[in-house]
């Protein structure tokens, strides 16, 4: 880990090697991300749900740790579907809305995985 980048109100480790899993590619410290090579327009917080999701890669990751990694607050989950509403448009940039999703799974009980 090299350095922290605060965007607004959440904070999310930097790494400097590129994080990829089938076509998507991500470059958290230049903050790009690319399908199929073509770059993905995000917002913040979607970059930092998919960053988050992409360095556990293989494990599902529960909705409070997101809320405590992207929003630095564990009880903003449960105030909030603001998560499932970010997974959503996420999935949509990423062409990934039919099921089974490709990249981003939802872990039923538990929250999500890549």
């Amino acid at each position: 880990m090299d350095m922290i980048l605060r965007n607004d109100a959440y904070t999310v480790p930097q790494y400097r090697e590129e994080l990829t899993y089938k076509d998507l590619e991500m470059d958290p410290y230049k903050r790009v991300c690319r399908l199929n090579g073509e770059r993905v327009a995000l917002t913040p917080t979607e970059f930092s749900i998919l960053q988050v999701l992409l360095e556990n890669r293989g494990r599902a990751v529960s909705a409070q740790e997101l809320a405590e990694l992207v929003w630095n607050d564990a009880f903003y989950i449960s105030r909030s579907d603001s998560l499932a509403v970010h997974i959503r448009h996420l999935r949509e940039k990423l062409d990934d809305t039919l099921k089974p999703f490709s990249y981003v799974k939802t872990v039923w009980g538990v929250g999500y995985a890549i």
